[in-house]
Order: C-alpha cells, then structure tokens, then sequence
C-alpha cells in the first residue's frame, strides 16, 4: 500500500473513530496517533511501529 493510500485510509479512520477532523489528523504524530488508537483499544503498548529504516526514510522527505 502507498504512502498516500495508508495516510488517507488513517485520515478516515482518525475521522470515524476519534471524531478527529482533517487538520487535526494532519497535525498530529505518527506516535500521538498511535498512543490514541492504543488507548481506544485498551492497550498500553507503545513503540511506532514502523521500522528504523522506514523512520528514518520519512525524516529525510519530510524533514518538518
């Protein structure tokens, strides 16, 4: 799956389930969206979930 694709498909999901709207998604992190999603779950692990080299791939696109 895209990058774009996986985003939007979150977008939808922050929307429906956390009554996010769009620029709050967009202003979130990947781990505060994340800790959310966990929470709603009733889990308390946390951790990004994406591996060092897919992280470190981001930043350098998205140095923001």
């Amino acid at each position: 799956m895209s990058f774009f694709k996986a985003a939007a498909r979150l977008a939808g999901v922050a929307g429906w389930l956390l009554g996010w709207r769009p620029d709050e998604f967009w202003r979130s992190t990947p781990d505060e969206l994340e800790a959310v999603l966990r929470a709603a779950r009733g889990e308390e692990e946390t951790g990004l979930g994406v591996d060092a080299g897919e992280l470190e791939r981001l930043r350098r696109m998205m140095p923001d």
